[in-house]
């Protein structure tokens, strides 16, 4: 077994890693990747991607059951979960395999297998217990990811009590469903199962639901979820589980009462763990706090030569923000001069439920928190001519400013599609826009876009629809 050497070294093909080592090539760097399993990591094989695929025949089905409020006679959709799952992961298997695809365009070299640190500027590779390879390279990028948090007692057995990735691929549809944790993941798989007719419970032990939302949002979300037919209990805790030979019974506690749910299944979604285990760590100078690797503003770990990005390295645990750690690590280390840390106040968050929920930058509690004077506008869809031509009135879309300066702190949205417009705001924030260029930008008509402009107009009393 012959050591290889190499300008750079990835491990972990998710979207971090693979960004990164793209990036490398581009810059001229002699490139490897290390991947244990599939090439796009969690997200494209078993995350973002594939949950995109369930979220779109969910709400394809919610349509379906609707279809007379746009002219047409009623229908009564019949699924198939088995075909629905199969698309979802064939949707998976097409982008690993393109981005299998651009390893080869780049000249990566791409090894299965898992690898740890195994000595200055080494890695040890090996698959099935066995050595597949050593490699050295003065700069090594940790990309390895996280897992789901279990809860003690509580722990995932893919049977009755699931994680994300048991819930992504049923064997068979449950009547009734429990998910444990609101944020992003929870929601998602609540929301799909939901518009396929489950019985829904969401329990939650912080006061509201999607809790790193505006409290607005998360008010409205939780209003339209329960008029969808969702149970939700928020300031609650899951005191523990009993298992039957089909069902679950979990113990809920809230305001001192407790109280015993009985399901078919439940979906565990209360966080991530960072993979820090079995990548060598041990003697060298990485710290890690709370399973996450701690670095600086380009990625940098407490070890010379090793750097860190992604879910590995903390929050937002989105994959966005690892492609974009991936290009500013890389970039430092080739030495371009115009590389910038990054700014997580310019982080949009998405989640694709319905309806989809996306914000960027401060709420508003957290920006008169910070000292700032604000100026808040909404504009809610029912006031949008696209909107309602499409059916889809639900939603408000929330821009807070600074009352001083007009810098635009923060953006929120609930509604049809905010996941693709909030991207508006962020580009906004990027560029140090404020309130006066947002005004005199021309949003186009009939779109639900416009929302964003008369909510940008109602903060400084201009709105000119409602």
């Amino acid at each position: 077994m012959a050591e290889q050497s190499f300008d750079l070294v990835v491990v972990g093909g998710g979207p971090g890693g693979y960004v990164a080592a793209i990036r490398a090539a581009q810059l001229g760097m002699k490139t490897a990747i290390v991947e244990r399993e599939n090439l796009g990591g969690i997200c494209l094989n078993w995350g973002c991607i594939p949950t995109k695929a369930l979220l779109r025949t969910s709400e394809i089905n919610h349509l379906l059951q609707h279809v007379q409020d746009y002219g047409f006679a009623p229908v009564t959709p019949i699924f198939d979960i088995e075909k629905i799952v199969k698309r979802s992961r064939a949707v998976a298997k097409q982008l690993s395999s393109g981005v299998a695809f651009l390893m080869r365009k780049h000249k990566i070299t791409v090894f299965d297998g898992t690898a740890k640190l195994a000595g200055k500027q080494t890695l040890a590779v090996e698959k099935d217990g066995k050595p597949v390879a050593t490699l050295t390279s003065a700069h090594i990028i940790l990309a390895t990811g996280a897992r789901a948090r279990e809860l003690p007692g509580m722990e995932a057995d893919g049977k009755l009590i699931w994680t994300y990735r048991h819930a992504m691929v049923p064997p068979a549809m449950p009547k009734s469903l429990l998910v444990i944790g609101s944020g992003a993941i929870g929601i998602e798989f609540a929301s799909f199962y939901l518009n396929l007719g489950v019985k829904v419970t969401v329990v939650e032990v912080l006061p509201r639901i999607l809790p790193v939302e505006d409290e607005e949002i998360s008010t409205f979300a939780h209003k339209a979820f329960v008029k969808q037919g969702m149970t939700i209990l928020a300031g609650a805790a899951v005191k523990g589980v009993k298992k039957a030979a089909d069902r679950v019974t979990v113990t809920v506690e809230a305001d001192g009462k407790s109280q015993d749910i009985t399901v078919d299944r439940v979906i565990s979604a209360v966080g991530i763990v960072g993979n820090v285990e079995g990548i060598g760590l041990e003697g060298t100078a990485v710290k890690v706090d709370r399973t996450h690797v701690v670095i600086d503003e380009f990625c940098r770990t407490g070890e010379p030569g090793v750097y860190a990005i992604g879910d590995l390295a903390g929050p937002p645990w989105l994959a966005h923000k690892a492609m974009h750690e991936g290009v500013i690590c890389v970039e430092k280390i080739a030495g371009l001069n115009d590389v910038h840390p990054m700014n997580v106040g310019n982080i949009p968050g998405c989640t694709y439920c319905r309806p989809q929920i996306a914000s960027v930058g401060m709420t508003e509690a957290r920006a008169k928190e910070a000292g700032h004077e604000v100026k808040v506008g909404r504009f809610p869809f029912i006031g949008n001519g696209k909107a309602i031509a499409m059916g889809e009135t639900e939603g408000l879309v929330k821009t807070v400013f600074d009352a001083k300066t007009g810098e635009l702190l923060g953006a929120h949205m609930i509604g049809a599609e905010v996941t693709e417009m909030i991207q508006g705001y962020t580009i906004a924030r990027t560029l140090e826009a404020t309130e006066a260029e947002l005004m005199h930008t021309v949003f186009p008509h009939p779109t639900i876009s416009e929302t964003m402009h008369e909510a940008v107009l109602d903060a400084y009393g201009q709105a000119l629809h409602i």
